[in-house]
């Protein structure tokens, strides 16, 4: 617990010094272009706050996780006058997006009575803890990490695109990093799949009172690329976002600017939240700690 937050603290506070000490300074555009996303990341945060406060669902940020990138890319797109390194990066964060706003959607995250939806069973089970009673300090959680910081991070996550404005024209580099970047969605998109089909037929056998047999029996995904790693659709995730960084540092030239804490802190956000999961998941599934033992985490072993 204390390194996590250690980190966040380094990440929050030294990593944008440092960056913007040895960085350029912003261009009037950019300026302009992050005081715009600023007043549309504070609505949202806002609107999740109150949505789910209301409604006592508390995945609102969870709907809107894949569709406000888009929304600030191509808010971005404007501002840039149609830069082609930006339209292209706009793309990448659409495809990404149009995905997983299609899987969030057939687990039934979506309802025509927008408050309502599938709520992310995680946070039952955290609101249940004794560290959030009483009732206020859930809702102080709310606020602050659910609905500022999750909403802050999707805005952090898309800003090397506004780094890259006023970046010149395409390179081969942006070629590549666009390939790279659609290999990771292509990984989330098999990994989520699989896993789909996997529980789909999992609880099609408990409604129908059928035997958990094969691959049924351990309860939880662990074949394909879940045999890879323990949570390939988050090692994808988060090469999406380290590679969307790179195109800034191909459009200023700089290793290190301050775009980078996004995919910094999402680096963090995957690590707290796979910690949780697989405490929930070890508590239901007896094998899943040997699972454990056996697969990486994130990312694959290159030897046996």
């Amino acid at each position: 617990m204390w390194k996590t937050v250690l980190f966040l603290v380094f990440t929050l506070i030294i990593v944008p010094i440092v960056a913007f000490y040895f960085g350029e300074a912003l261009t009037d555009i950019q300026v302009l272009s992050l005081q715009n996303l600023a007043i549309v990341y504070l609505s949202s945060a806002l609107l999740c706050f109150l949505v789910s406060t209301l409604s006592k669902n508390y995945s609102q940020v969870d709907k809107l996780w894949s569709i406000m990138p888009i929304l600030y890319a191509w808010m971005v797109v404007y501002y840039s006058e149609f830069e082609p390194r930006i339209i292209l990066m706009a793309i990448l964060v659409s495809i990404w997006g149009i995905r997983l706003t299609y899987n969030f959607s057939r687990r039934g995250g979506y309802s025509w009575k927008f408050w309502t939806g599938e709520e992310d069973y995680r946070w039952a089970i955290l609101r249940a803890k004794p560290e959030f009673q009483p009732s206020w300090k859930w809702i102080l959680f709310n606020l602050f990490f659910i609905s500022l910081y999750q909403m802050g991070l999707i805005l952090l996550m898309t800003l090397p695109i506004v780094k890259s404005m006023d970046g010149g024209s395409l390179h081969v580099v942006d070629v590549v990093l666009a390939i790279l970047t659609l290999i990771f969605i292509l990984i989330e998109t098999i990994a989520d799949q699989q896993q789909w089909v996997y529980q789909k037929e999992k609880y099609r056998r408990i409604q129908m009172d059928e035997q958990l047999d094969g691959i049924y029996e351990k309860g939880f995904t662990h074949k394909g690329l879940w045999a890879k790693v323990r949570h390939p659709n988050y090692s994808g995730e988060q090469g999406v976002w380290i590679i969307f960084y790179f195109f800034s540092v191909s459009a200023g030239g700089h290793w290190i600017n301050w775009s980078i804490i996004g995919c910094l802190l999402l680096l963090i956000l995957f690590k707290a939240s796979s910690d949780f999961s697989e405490e929930i998941t070890s508590a239901k599934y007896p094998e899943y700690k040997e699972y454990q033992k056996k697969v990486p985490r994130f990312i694959p072993r290159l030897w046996p």
